[in-house]
């Protein structure tokens, strides 16, 4: 296994899931379509958990404004934003069968295979591999071959060779479609399942169309995200909460992107559950008022100057030490990657499995300025859960500039501003009756322009006695011709009681399914005495079910204190999962639940009758104790709460033996 990718049995983890119903491709009964998943009651259980500490970690402990948006979008809404035109990935096809395959990671996948067919060859001539070469040839890693990457040929590459394929998987994201074309021209890279050549790679909108309503005439997308129904809003938001600056708006909900090629489970998906994050500040002031608070949190960063030296071994460093030396840009930014990192430990993750790298130029979205990439290391290799992007004040700027609607803050300024401006200025006499429909949409181009923009209008309107402006994004797209007599433009004095600014915006999205096969992951372990039991050790706080409450037989006896028990539990909002079914043994009751990640067991026995005592079991100890049944309905509360530990627990009550169960 390389350094890159975690070491489980991924062939055993995905038997225990399908087995345990976390879930399985829709409609499967069906010829199925890759990219679909449906959540069974355990993974669904998993997933609203995840959720469920989400909002208190962030919505409510940060004091956000939830909403819930369409997910139809009108077109417009996309072109605007720029979905429409830059929201692609780069494809290329098999030139005999016609499979589609994604370029970047065709990439990827056949280097890695070349690297990992080298490790294996230096081995078997007994030669020493680097830290990071690649991976064992054993059983289990064999099963946990990417499909893309094709069979693994043991056949050593000069030394040049392996440090240029490094330094090429440490930067990929970083290249264009001609940079991924000349890399597959250059290292001759074919489809690994044909072996046939692959067409230059040609860019796919990522976007799923619709029509709304029976016409058909007017056209819509499933929204590739959540951010554009909150970004629309930020009139309303604004004045929901009195004006004030900064603040933050929320959601959790579907997106969908048409991937060109789907796999890797849940990593990879056309349908999926995103909690996004628009933190609205103003761009002359990006300090935030908890900074402290993480400014001393270390964590492991990939910054972009690091990957364009082909290395991709982390800097450890704290977020406070990040943002002085402008590694992260911000205050805000920093402090929300340091939620993250709180937010990642708090459900499971393993904090030697988590890095943040830094986007590279290329990979930017169109619409940010800075990005960071929470990601999380799993046998698939490194996977991006959450993105942490400063999206400057893009959007707020494109959609207020086609609707004509203000998406800006007015703050009343304790003195006055007075400054020089260069203004533009339109004669409406010539202006309007030259470009009729036009000149609205046009104005407010005009005056949308910097100081710089409008250095050049006026040079070119003073050189030649005219200029062409060009409209995009507008109702009247094209270009226009504009004379010396249509406009003003000079400077003048500016005095301002009130500042209006358009804010900027610092977004954490999260992809939730991402984080839950992580976890998943993360958590997945065989007993040390027995590697047919697999466990899943969840953190209580987001275990599917936090108690199984079960019968030692089927003697009519327990049938009353174990709804009893059940019923205590759950009326204290602690979820219960009551296995009755008295035909399997105990400890074989017990590793079933141990593989759903229940933390908790109580079991109702003979002595429960004399007593109404009951045993409880933790799962990743497998100890018990034993105590009276509101005794143990108050300690699995106050575990599932983290009011206490279960090693406190253990410091006040005796062990049970339980040698025969376990």
């Amino acid at each position: 296994m390389t350094d890159t990718k975690l070491n489980i049995d991924r062939a055993a983890l995905e038997q225990l899931l399908n087995k345990r119903f976390f879930y399985a491709p829709s409609y499967g009964i069906y010829e199925n379509v890759a990219g679909l998943f449906d959540l069974g009651p355990t993974g669904n259980a998993l997933q609203q958990n995840l959720i469920s500490l989400w909002r208190q970690h962030f919505v409510i402990e940060e004091d956000m404004l939830e909403v819930d948006c369409s997910i139809m979008t009108p077109a417009q809404v996309l072109k605007t934003s720029g979905h429409v035109d830059k929201f692609a990935d780069w494809m290329c096809k098999d030139t005999k069968t016609g499979d589609i395959l994604r370029a970047d990671h065709l990439v990827e996948g056949v280097l890695e295979a070349r690297l990992e067919g080298d490790a294996l060859a230096r081995k078997m001539a007994g030669m020493a591999i680097s830290e990071d070469g690649a991976k064992k040839d054993d059983d289990k890693d064999k099963k946990n071959k990417k499909k893309k990457a094709g069979p693994v040929v043991a056949a050593k590459l000069d030394d040049s060779v392996v440090a240029e394929y490094k330094n090429i998987l440490a930067q990929i994201d970083n290249y264009d479609g001609a940079g991924l074309a000349g890399l597959i021209l250059e290292h001759a890279i074919c489809n690994p399942e044909s072996g046939n050549e692959v067409t230059s790679p040609v860019e796919f909108n990522l976007m799923f169309e619709s029509s709304i309503g029976p016409t058909g005439q007017l056209k819509g997308y499933l929204r590739p995200e959540t951010a554009q129904g909150q970004f629309v809003n930020f009139g309303r938001l604004l004045e929901f909460n009195n004006q004030k600056m900064p603040f933050a708006s929320a959601m959790v909900g579907r997106s969908f992107r048409n991937e060109i090629s789907p796999r890797s489970g849940l990593l990879r998906v056309r349908e999926f559950t995103m909690a996004e994050i628009e933190h609205y500040v103003d761009p002359l002031k990006k300090q935030h008022p908890r900074f402290d608070e993480v400014a001393a949190i270390s964590l492991p960063l990939l910054p972009g100057s690091v990957q364009l030296q082909g290395k991709t071994q982390p800097v450890v460093m704290t977020i406070g030490e990040a943002v002085e030396k402008k590694i992260v840009d911000n205050q805000t930014l920093g402090y929300f990657l340091g939620r993250i990192y709180l937010y990642l430990m708090a459900v499971g993750i393993k904090p030697e499995l988590l890095r943040f790298r830094q986007h590279l130029q290329n990979e930017m979205a169109h619409y940010a300025c800075d990005c960071w990439d929470a990601e999380i290391k799993t046998s698939y290799g490194w996977i991006e859960c959450v993105g942490c992007a400063d999206r400057s004040a893009y959007d707020l700027t494109v959609h207020s500039n086609f609707t004509g609607e203000k998406l800006c803050v007015r703050e009343t300024l304790p003195e006055p501003l007075v400054y020089e401006k260069l203004v533009c200025e339109p004669n409406s006499r010539v202006f309007g009756p030259k470009l009729k429909k036009a000149a609205k949409p046009v104005q407010s181009h005009l005056l949308s322009l910097s100081e710089s923009e409008l250095v050049a209008v006026k040079e070119a309107l003073e050189k030649n006695g005219k200029t062409t402006v060009k409209l995009s994004g507008s109702t009247a797209d094209g270009e226009y011709e504009i004379t010396g007599d249509m406009v003003s433009i000079e400077k003048k004095t500016i005095t301002e009681h009130v500042r209006e600014y358009t804010p900027n915006v610092i977004e954490p999205s999260f992809g939730m399914g991402r984080i839950l096969y992580s976890l998943i992951e993360h958590s997945f372990s065989v007993r040390a005495d027995d590697e047919q039991r697999a466990v899943l050790s969840f953190r209580a706080v987001v275990a599917p079910f936090k108690c199984l409450v079960l019968p030692l037989s089927s003697h009519p006896s327990f049938a009353k204190p174990l709804l009893d028990v059940a019923r205590q539990l759950r009326s204290k909002g602690v979820p219960a999962r009551v296995d009755d079914a008295a035909s399997a043994s105990i400890g074989r009751r017990y590793a079933r639940n141990d593989e759903l990640g229940t933390p908790f067991a109580i079991t109702v026995d003979f002595q429960t009758a004399d007593d109404r005592s009951v045993t409880l079991r933790e799962r990743d100890t497998t100890k018990q104790i034993r105590g009276p049944i509101d005794e143990i309905v108050t300690i699995v509360k106050d575990l599932v709460s983290d009011s206490i530990t279960w090693d406190s627990v253990l410091a006040k009550h005796s062990l049970v033996n339980t040698s025969s169960s376990d």
